[in-house]
């Protein structure tokens, strides 16, 4: 037996993600924007640099103008600050929309890679996590990212330039009010390191409760059937109330560290005004400062001091954003199914002959599902799985379908070994038709080119009539151009089923699984559907799982499966004859299906037909259904 590391399961070992990781993601966006970004950077030190000049000059305006009266010295100052303001208004434009949209932008690629990331991962994977948790990683997680590559970050780049200028005229007027200023500030410094080591794992645990959240609400929607009869609205609402509570709570957490950070640096700032105004008086009365300089001087502070605030509005953003960038890339950590697709081998054509070699299956380790599988499925023929609930018959048809990867043993395609081709191609030439099909929120006709997009009408509408949509599709109100609603919910079952049928028609694939395709019909429609999946079985190596015994007596082999292993295999009349398991579950069938529809008392008088009797007389047209799934 050749073990297999089963990439498909989607619980692969999760290791901590080092924060270079994460860092390298970030510098990565930066890099994709980095044009834009270099252009933000001149229009933000555009924008800093003239925003510093209205309140420089304010110092000549108050010593030399209003202080010496020199007239001459006005109109310059007024045009040299009306310009400057222009120049910030502008620049301050060009900024939102070159920085907006090319955030904007990386927020809409990485969507689509994340997107097409999810979309390669294995169908293990999918089973075990929620749809509402996928769709909170990827449409919310992108979304915080607008502060890397947005004006977040220029914000903070030009908020740091901005101080580094002011600080440097700050130094030119008065070094001591300056020092004295940047010893308090540095207390801040302290403040906010610890803050934020606190915050980052709040926003980490809220990007997880809302995705949690998304997809409870999601489940609940979608099972609003299920809610409603069993009176459950009570309930879900009290599952929904328990997880914006705890929502709440983080949010609530993470206001108090801001309101912290608030209070604190409210403290600070007055510290540093009621120090500047003792120090910087006592200068301007002795002589050392005129009270231009020192009005001017506590301008500069404040162009300072308030970058260095908003650096820290929008540090908890980008700490957000980190936060996002670290759940989606665990999500990108995780292995696709068709990873090395390029290195393995093409498969242009298939005949159909499927082997399986001492295959073994397990979701949970320890805890084998399929033990020992062998067989051998020929080009053209049927194979019907057989057995009771539980007994691996879905899990074989989900290796067929290679959405699983078997623990040990190997499936042959063709006399190839399947792990070594190319997933792609391989599916290329599957038709499925599910038990629960799905369909998806627009028309008939397109839910059957799902298949093949670039079908043409014709051959759509002869898939349609070969699976006989046309039955309830003359009845819609708009023909075949009807809305189906999200999941098909418009359609009854039998409709849905039919529809899935003609999709797997129109597929014309060489290798067919049905899983239970007609469990959701009438005998009549049966009758109808089973004309349609013998001319679609017709030179297609097809696997069945059936509750009804038609399709199981015209399989070429069935296979017994109970407890995860193949019990017996045959033709339909030679397991009759073996009188084991199958002749067990034969005829408890057909004897419960005929007492349902006997009268009271001919159960006493009629006798028990003998098995090859009731196979006979167990072909559709005769309002039989079966109770017990075999």
């Amino acid at each position: 037996m050749k073990p297999y590391e089963d990439a498909s399961s989607g619980t692969g070992r999760k290791s901590s993600l080092k924060p270079r990781t994460v860092l390298n993601d970030a510098l990565d966006l930066v890099r994709a924007r980095k044009g834009r970004l270099a252009l933000g950077l001149l229009l933000m030190a555009m924008n800093r640099v003239t925003g510093l000049v209205p309140p420089y000059t304010t110092k000549y305006l108050l010593d030399d103008v209003i202080g010496k009266h020199n007239r001459e010295m006005l109109p310059w100052l007024v045009l040299i600050a009306g310009a400057a303001t222009l120049v910030q208004a502008a620049s301050s434009f060009a900024l939102a929309q070159v920085l907006g949209k090319a955030a904007q932008r990386s927020i809409t690629e990485l969507r689509r890679e994340v997107q097409r990331h999810v979309g390669r991962l294995s169908v293990g994977y999918y089973e075990q996590t929620k749809a509402g948790t996928l769709l909170s990683r990827v449409m919310n997680d992108a979304e915080g990212i607008r502060n890397l590559v947005g004006t977040g970050l220029v914000e903070v780049l030009g908020g740091l330039v901005t101080a580094a200028l002011a600080m440097g005229l700050l130094f030119h007027l008065n070094v001591k009010l300056t020092l004295i200023a940047l010893g308090v500030l540095s207390l801040f410094g302290f403040v906010i390191q610890y803050a934020f080591k606190i915050l980052k794992p709040l926003f980490r645990e809220r990007s997880v409760i809302n995705a949690e959240l998304s997809g409870r609400l999601t489940e609940s929607f979608s099972g609003v059937r299920v809610v409603k009869a069993y009176r459950a609205e009570k309930r879900e609402t009290l599952v929904f109330t328990k997880g914006v509570h705890r929502l709440f709570r983080n949010v609530a957490r993470t206001i108090t560290g801001f309101s912290a950070i608030t209070a604190v640096s409210a403290l600070l700032l007055g510290a540093i005004g009621v120090t500047i105004m003792a120090v910087g008086a006592s200068d301007v009365l002795i002589g050392r400062m005129t009270v231009g300089g020192f009005i001017t001087f506590t301008l500069l502070l404040g162009m300072m001091i308030g970058p260095i605030v908003q650096v820290v509005n929008i540090g908890s953003q980008i700490t957000e954003a980190f936060a996002g960038l670290e759940r989606i890339r665990e999500l990108r950590n995780e292995t696709p199914e068709d990873e090395g697709e390029a290195s393995r081998q093409p498969l242009p054509e298939v005949e159909g002959r499927i082997e399986f070699r001492d295959v073994y299956f397990e979701y949970e380790p320890g805890a084998p599902v399929l033990k020992g599988i062998s067989f051998v499925a020929q080009p053209g023929t049927s194979t019907a799985l057989v057995g009771p609930s539980g007994s691996g018959k879905s899990t074989l048809i989900g290796l067929v379908a290679a959405f699983h990867r078997p623990t040990s043993g190997d499936i042959l395609v063709d006399g190839k070994d399947l792990v070594s081709l190319r997933l792609g191609d391989y599916r290329s030439h599957l038709g499925v038709v599910f038990q629960d099909n799905f369909l998806f929120d627009g028309t008939v006709l397109e839910n059957i080119a799902y298949a093949e997009p670039h079908a043409s009408e014709e051959e759509l509408l002869r898939a349609a009539k070969i699976a006989h949509c046309d039955d309830f599709v003359q009845r819609l109100p708009q023909g075949y151009d009807t809305i189906v609603g999200e999941r098909g919910v418009k359609l009854s079952g039998g409709e849905r089923q039919r529809v899935a049928i003609a999709r797997a028609i129109l597929a014309d694939p060489r290798i067919l699984i049905l899983d239970e395709a007609t469990s959701s019909l009438d005998s009549e429609s049966e009758a109808l559907i089973q004309q349609g999946l013998a001319e679609l079985m017709k030179g297609r190596t097809t696997f069945v799982i059936a509750h009804r015994l038609s399709t199981i007596r015209q399989a070429d082999t069935i296979l017994v499966l109970e407890g995860g292993q193949v019990i017996e295999r045959g033709r339909h009349e030679q397991l009759l004859a073996l009188g084991g398991r199958y002749h067990a579950l034969y005829t408890r069938q057909y004897n419960l299906e005929s007492n349902l529809f006997r009268n009271p008392g001919e159960a006493e008088e009629e006798k028990v037909e003998e098995p090859a009797t009731a196979a006979a007389d167990a072909g559709v047209g005769r309002g039989r259904r079966p109770l017990i799934s075999i």
